[in-house]
């Protein structure tokens, strides 16, 4: 296997120089499990670690290797894991804020070319969720595609309601409608899939991932569980990895997320609310937060329809959410910081 079918192009390629040194070679990181590795390089795919310099000269966890990613390794032949030193900057990626309290980001995938956000016709169709997902996709610098699943649950009509409310809500994206039941839709997805480009699954536990995958490899390699009356699924993913498909393209199979705190994601909001940005340019005021300041536009589209509501009130709750946690980001940094010019301080004065 060339490391092009893996995703591996010129944009990968002018790092090398930098990165790669004697005795070493680039692999793709496809799976990450409670800090374990699983890299496959030309050759093979093997367990990885990383090495005691890089483990602690990281400052976040996001600098740790994540799904997608590209590494130099070193490998010291067969049973032996392959050594990680370096991870090569990111072409795209997918990261949301740390569950819980934490203020800090947690990686879930990089070097993603398309990002499937998955949503159940039925229970699990949210688009207020559906919007956070957008956040995501967008913050990264990659393409949304919307994958709409259990058709078969519900009627034609409100199959076609939900299709409509997709597409008014986010013109920009594909829509695809399927039913792993009836096999529905699989076809056209299956039509969409560019060999040697990056997919990845995104959205509740129970809406269908899992049996999704089982549907593109062609066979039940993955275990899923029955659902209830409802149609609602029970969560069988418990690790992020990439999957080769047998027509050349990968995709990144996610854990479902029960939260999906924005950090850092102002632009992505900005981007997936383009419709509001574009009310926006006629604001009297450049700074204009959109709520109470006279001559916003975006007031007005609200006021006269033009705006639904309930997508204006999403736009301003993940742009206060997002700003929030960027503020505790840059505060618990400084704290970092200061903690650690301390520690040195600290050191010194032990050696003296």
């Amino acid at each position: 296997m060339k490391l092009t079918d893996l995703g591996f192009d010129g944009w990968f390629e002018q790092h090398c120089a930098s990165l790669l040194q004697p005795g070493q070679r680039v692999a793709r990181v496809t799976a990450v499990d409670r800090g374990a590795f699983l890299v496959r390089h030309q050759d093979a795919e093997t367990p990885a670690e990383l090495t005691g310099k890089f483990r602690f000269a990281i400052e976040s966890a996001i600098d740790l290797p994540c799904v997608g990613d590209w590494v130099c390794v070193q490998c010291h032949g067969s049973g032996s894991p392959a050594i990680i030193h370096h991870v090569f900057p990111r072409k795209t990626f997918l990261r949301r804020k740390c569950p819980g309290k934490t203020v800090d980001f947690q990686m879930i995938a990089a070097n993603i070319d398309v990002a499937f956000i998955v949503q159940s016709c039925g229970y699990d169709f949210n688009l207020a969720r559906l919007d956070r997902y957008l956040v995501m996709a967008h913050e990264g610098a990659i393409e949304p595609w919307i994958l709409l699943t259990k058709t078969d649950l519900v009627s034609p009509d409100a199959v076609d309601d939900v299709v409509g409310q997709v597409k008014r809500r986010c013109a920009f994206a594909r829509v695809v409608a399927l039913s792993n039941t009836t096999g529905v839709g699989l076809d056209a997805l299956r039509a969409l899939l560019v060999a040697g480009r990056t997919y990845c699954l995104l959205g509740s536990s129970g809406v269908g991932k899992t049996t999704l995958i089982n549907r593109l490899i062609g066979r039940d390699t993955f275990d899923t569980k029955a659902v209830s009356g409802t149609g609602e699924g029970v969560h069988t993913t418990s690790r992020r990895q990439l999957l080769l498909l047998g027509g050349g393209s990968m995709l990144i199979d996610t854990p479902g997320m029960r939260e999906l705190g924005l950090l850092g994601a102002g632009d992505g909001v900005d981007d997936t609310f383009a419709d509001i940005q574009e009310y926006a340019v006629s604001c009297r005021f450049a700074d204009c937060t959109h709520t109470n300041e006279p001559g916003c536009a975006v007031l007005l589209a609200a006021e006269n329809g033009m705006l639904s509501e309930d997508r204006y009130q999403n736009y301003l709750k993940l742009k206060k959410e997002s700003a929030f946690h960027d503020l505790s980001y840059v505060e618990k940094r400084m704290k970092d910081k200061s903690f650690g010019r301390f520690i040195k301080s600290a050191k010194k004065s032990l050696r003296k």
